[in-house]
């Protein structure tokens, strides 16, 4: 009898053990909520690294896109309340009623941009932290400059977009104390006609490299003859950007997803804040590939950008958080 307990205990063991691996290993259903079309390249980011996820059989992915913050709260809560596990989106602007949503919904998991911390249990937040491999680009950028003078054209002077246009500058002015810069923004997110038209005037002042925070620049760029650099996604091979576009810094969402994911799948999913999964060490952020532009880039600064990234993913140098809102020098 002792001996038939024994095995009865162990088999009992085995299909426990077995059943938390298969729910380990289940699908799980996550909503995308995003206020863009998905082709706005904020949100693309994030919708691309889902779709990674679902096409790898980590998840069940629906979502919607172009919804209002005035409808946005609506589509969260329907999402809240049809079973869904882990929801991604954005809370900018209304941060406060997505609390309210995270606290009445504790047993779903919020991951969602943000300038605020994390809340609660279960409100994560993430933001644009690609401030490093910026940095890198206006070191290229303040050795490619023949007039020492750069232009940047932003969407919105907000942290996200000013802590990259600072960290650029820093890099720049790093290996080239003369340079100097002309900084706009068009108030808006997506305006490629007006973002182009704040590039061609910057132009007109004297510039000759533009960073495209925005689309339309790299148009600007190509038709005046200049070199541009470019930002969130590779613009010199999805923004028409060839012989224009000498490197772009990337945002990777994956990182932060998939941690996300795999909480949520262990059930051990908390408030937390995912800066970390958005920068360099963690692959959250990098500097696209020269193409074109590697021979045409001195070898000294391209060892030098080598030398400051390896450093920056060591955690031996540190690029400056700076979302102060930045001011032209010229």
């Amino acid at each position: 009898m002792k001996r038939f307990m024994i095995i009865a205990a162990a088999l009992c063991l085995a299909v426990a053990m077995f059943a938390g691996s298969a729910m380990a290993g289940d699908k799980i259903k996550v909503a995308g909520i995003y206020t863009q079309p998905i082709q706005q390249k904020w949100d693309a980011c994030l919708h691309k690294a889902l779709q990674k996820a679902a096409d790898a059989g980590e998840i069940e992915y629906v979502y919607s896109e172009k919804v209002s913050n005035t409808d946005y709260i609506r589509v969260l809560r329907e999402y809240s309340e049809k079973g869904v596990a882990l929801i991604v989106g954005e809370a900018f602007g209304i941060s406060r009623d997505v609390t309210k949503v995270a606290k009445d919904y504790p047993e779903v998991a919020y991951l969602m941009g943000d300038s605020f911390g994390p809340r609660g249990s279960n409100l994560s937040v993430f933001d644009n932290y690609i401030h490093e491999p910026c940095y890198l680009m206006g070191m290229i950028a303040g050795k490619m400059t023949k007039t020492n003078k750069i232009g940047m054209v932003g969407g919105y002077p907000i942290g996200e977009v000013n802590r990259l246009f600072n960290a650029f500058m820093a890099g720049a002015k790093s290996v080239n104390p003369a340079v100097e810069f002309k900084v706009s923004f068009i108030g808006s997110w997506y305006d490629p006609p007006k973002a182009k038209e704040f590039a061609y005037a910057q132009v007109e002042s004297g510039v000759d490299v533009l960073y495209a925070e925005r689309a339309g620049v790299v148009d600007a760029a190509r038709e005046k003859g200049i070199i541009a650099f470019g930002n969130v996604n590779d613009m010199n091979k999805e923004e028409n950007g060839k012989d224009v576009v000498v490197a772009s810094a990337l945002w990777h969402m994956e990182p932060a997803i998939n941690h996300a994911i795999e909480l949520v799948k262990a059930g051990k999913f908390t408030a937390e804040d995912y800066r970390d999964f958005t920068m360099m060490a963690k692959g959250g952020a990098s500097l696209s590939p020269f193409y074109e532009f590697d021979a045409k880039i001195p070898a000294e600064v391209k060892a030098k950008v080598e030398e400051t990234a390896a450093a920056i993913k060591a955690g031996d140098f540190t690029v400056e958080i700076n979302d102060n809102e930045p001011k032209s020098t010229f």
